[in-house]
């Protein structure tokens, strides 16, 4: 009889996620992003290295892997090389107790780094190298300083998890309790917290605070996987946007617009990305990489930030694209988009009859259509009046390309209102303009420039940031705006592949 091979699986590809805003990386994706890091850190015993936010302690597990080979020669002897290894150059701070426990199952073998069956023989305390010490939000006027939790949320009994992440609520002396020095960090951080607030499920972000915190122990590398949202949008990162598209350190983005071909099953509004800085180089022009899957769809050296933009573009092959349409100098389409809640109205307003009267004013929103007084609207009652153009505020679709990236726009009557479901675009002084600025809006080329800055499923007004003003006194097709700005083949064939037809 033949043998038959047998595969022992790595439990770490076999773990369920915690949550969609605290997910387990796979050995694949830590390795993927150690291989951006200089190889000959893992043939240096003098390397160090961080994983400020240890989930499964895969990041460590793989660095750990890569130091026993690259010091074979140097430390011949295995288990001297170990006990260097665990006790020297690999560190770790866990996000809770569970995962602190995991973390070390995961790099020593046991949950206790002095434990009997610890494959390091040199730690005399349980914890090694890998901490989790439970602290406490910091309480001022009802949120904590460091991370933005809402006291009523958190502040509870001790036996509850608090989220109170050591990395960003305490300094490194106090984790490890001694000053460190790191060459390099590295991880995958929670990316977002409930603080309870506006309603249950109100969520902030919080990855950013890792990848600061980080940069402030000034590494020689540090490579993070985080949201890719905060290239163009999310609540609270205008500031962090800012912060890394002016940073002359980063080397290296690695973009996934589909989450999923990171965290299988995972789906995170406007993908994720990885990035490398260097803070020993500085770099003009950042290496961006675009996945599908695991295939390489584009790649380019350009800067993070584009002439005249605050935000970074996604796309590489798009860059051509927003470049000959600067070059014309015009206005941009975001002057005619009106701001959220345009009426006042939020969508749950129901006080709204289902059948006209006299001097009644329509009223749209999602699913319904009635008709409420004029008296009701309690914002830019002068655009009731005019004729206007209404679209859905919110427009999201997942999988692959290509996509419509907003819904279907329509006619907003004279006497007309809408809830925070629409934008308002115009007012227009006649029927004809709102016919025409529909028709460009159902254009592939309208809909690309939107690309450029949406990010998320909202439609706020700076994601038509990078669209042309157009003369809107005759419709507008693809073929006249493709050959106004002078397109060429490859350039119309992306536009082609990433949008479809808006019927």
């Amino acid at each position: 009889m033949g043998t038959t091979e047998r595969h022992t699986p790595d439990i770490l590809n076999c773990l369920a996620n915690l949550s969609s805003d605290e997910v387990f990386t796979s050995p694949e994706l830590a390795n993927r992003m150690l291989d951006l890091l200089p190889q000959e850190l893992f043939c240096s015993p003098m390397t160090r290295f961080l994983d400020p936010c240890s989930k499964s302690g895969v990041f460590l597990r793989e660095i750990a892997k890569r130091l026993l080979a690259g010091l074979e020669d140097q430390i011949p002897d295995l288990q001297q090389r170990i006990d260097h290894i665990m006790t020297k150059q690999v560190f770790g701070i866990a996000c809770t107790d569970l995962t602190a426990e995991m973390s070390r199952r995961t790099l020593y073998c046991t949950k206790q780094a002095n434990g009997e069956y610890s494959v390091a023989t040199a730690f005399t305390d349980k914890q090694g190298n890998l901490r989790y010490d439970r602290c406490q939000h910091t309480w001022e006027n009802g949120k904590c300083r460091h991370c933005g939790a809402n006291r009523a949320q958190y502040d509870r009994v001790e036996t509850i998890e608090s989220y109170a992440y050591p990395f960003i609520h305490k300094n490194i002396k106090e984790i490890f309790h001694k000053d460190m020095q790191f060459d390099v960090i590295i991880g995958n951080p929670p990316y977002q917290m409930n603080v309870g607030v506006e309603k249950e499920n109100y969520a902030i972000a919080i990855y950013h605070k890792f990848v600061q915190q980080a940069k402030k122990l000034n590494p020689r590398y540090l490579c993070m996987i985080i949201p890719a949202r905060w290239y163009a949008g999310g609540r609270g990162l205008d500031d962090f946007r800012d912060e890394m598209l002016h940073d002359n350190h980063i080397k290296t983005i690695l973009d996934y617009p589909n989450s999923t071909d990171c965290f299988p099953g995972v789906d995170l509004a406007g993908g994720v990305c990885i990035f490398l800085r260097d803070t020993a180089q500085k770099y003009k022009d950042v290496h961006i990489v675009s996945f599908k899957g695991n295939q390489i769809t584009s790649q380019m050296d350009r800067p993070l930030l584009e002439k005249g933009l605050n935000t970074l573009v996604r796309h590489n092959k798009a860059i051509t694209i927003l470049r000959k349409v600067q070059q014309f100098k015009e206005h941009t389409f975001d002057s005619l988009v009106g701001p959220q809640t345009p009426f006042g109205f939020v969508s749950s307003f129901r006080d709204f009859k289902e059948k006209p009267f006299q001097n009644a004013v329509k009223y749209y929103t999602y699913g319904f259509t009635g008709y409420i007084s004029l008296n009701q609207v309690k914002k830019n009652q002068q655009w009731v009046k005019p004729h206007k153009v209404y679209i859905s505020k919110a427009y999201g679709e997942r999988g692959d390309f290509p996509y419509l990236f907003l819904g279907k726009p329509f006619y907003g009557e004279p006497n007309s209102c809408c809830s925070q479901t629409y934008l308002v675009i115009g007012p227009f002084n006649n029927k004809d303009i709102c016919e025409n600025v529909m028709t460009y809006i159902s254009t592939k080329f309208f809909r690309c420039m939107v690309m450029l800055k949406k990010n998320a499923q909202d439609n706020m007004s700076y994601v038509f940031g990078c669209v042309p003003l157009q003369d809107f006194s005759h419709p507008w097709t693809d073929e006249m705006l493709y050959e106004k700005y002078g397109l060429d083949e490859e350039e119309i064939a992306f536009i082609e592949s990433m949008i479809r037809p808006m019927e």
